[in-house]
């Protein structure tokens, strides 16, 4: 009896390790990220660069305003100083009509008023009646004076309720500096000549000599009393 030979076929799968695994077969937002992501990822970058601008700008503002600044303090620094430049020749010179007396100015009239009416001429020129330190001023204002025969006004007076000779600012007499021909006492004020010192009634009519401290002002003109 014949033998019948059977044959098989055999369908083997194929292995499905991880060597085979494909990329392609991964879901696409694995990789990716999702659209929100990627939206928050450009939102950041822009907010970033936006505030570097920002912040340039803002530091080249500061500079900017920082030299103005400079520039501007330097430009009043310099007027400033062109201003006192100018003024300072003014420190130096009187009036017209006012002759200097190392820091004061002098102004000797050329019409007579009693004491207390020189007293108030002397104040509209913005100065006051003569008022003498020591002796070394009362020379030198002596020496100004060109006719031995005219008086002059000067700022003292006899205050009859303190007894005593006193200028007009207040202060008293030192009897060391002033040599007074004539008598302390009520109604007296203080006249001087080029060579002495008197005391006359007030209410006498003779000139005055008015004094007024150097000042920057220029060019202001006191006619001559």
């Amino acid at each position: 009896m014949d033998q019948q030979v059977i044959y098989a076929e055999l369908n083997l799968p194929t292995d499905s390790g991880p060597e085979s695994s494909s990329p392609s077969s991964l879901p696409r937002d694995v990789c990716q990220g999702s659209p929100w992501h990627q939206f928050a990822l450009k939102l950041s970058c822009a907010g970033i660069i936006l505030l570097v601008l920002v912040v340039t700008g803002l530091s080249v503002s500061v500079t900017s305003l920082i030299q103005k600044s400079s520039i501007e303090k330097c430009s009043v620094d310099i007027q400033q100083s062109r201003n006192k430049t100018t003024e300072r020749p003014g420190l130096l010179n009187c009036p017209i009509y006012w002759q200097q007396l190392r820091e004061k100015c002098l102004l000797f009239s050329h019409t007579v008023n009693p004491w207390n009416n020189s007293l108030a001429d002397c104040s509209t020129k913005e100065s006051s009646l003569l008022l003498i330190r020591d002796k070394d001023e009362l020379t030198h204002t002596q020496n100004l004076i060109r006719d031995k025969a005219i008086l002059f006004w000067i700022g003292l007076n006899f205050s009859l309720s303190e007894k005593n000779w006193k200028w007009i600012n207040g202060s008293y007499l030192n009897s060391n500096d002033l040599e007074i021909r004539g008598d302390a006492k009520e109604n007296s004020c203080i006249s001087i000549s080029q060579t002495s010192v008197y005391s006359e009634y007030c209410s006498t009519e003779i000139r005055w000599i008015c004094q007024k401290e150097l000042t920057p002002v220029r060019n202001k003109v006191y006619p001559d009393s």
